[in-house]
């Protein structure tokens, strides 16, 4: 298993607005795909408390690149993100990192 580490840094006051599109669209959008969602974090303490961050849980690369691939090109996905950016962006910036468990994780 792979593990992708993403963290959505929002625009001031928008991680609300981030949250409720995953919570109420984007969720489906993945179950439609087959993509498997591993936990969503919120900054308790740190350096922002306007981060989101989760993790995606993959059989390989390249199934994270047909299934990913397929998401983002997804029309409902296109137009639903376009209709909660109507305003501005939501979104500042999106990190991503690719894990791989040591022998030794508990989580494998």
């Amino acid at each position: 298993m792979i593990y992708e580490l993403r963290v959505y840094r929002c625009m001031p006051g928008k991680l609300p607005a981030v949250m409720k599109r995953f919570e109420t669209i984007t969720l489906g959008i993945w179950e439609r795909h087959g993509i498997r969602q591993a936990g969503f974090w919120t900054t308790l303490v740190g350096s922002s408390n306007q981060s989101l961050t989760y993790l995606l849980a993959w059989e390989s690369m390249a199934e994270r690149e047909t299934k990913w691939n397929a998401f983002a090109s997804d029309p409902e996905w296109l137009s639903k993100r376009a209709e909660t950016e109507k305003d501005g962006p939501i979104v500042s910036d999106i990190s991503n990192e690719f894990l791989l468990p040591t022998s030794f994780s508990s989580v494998k």
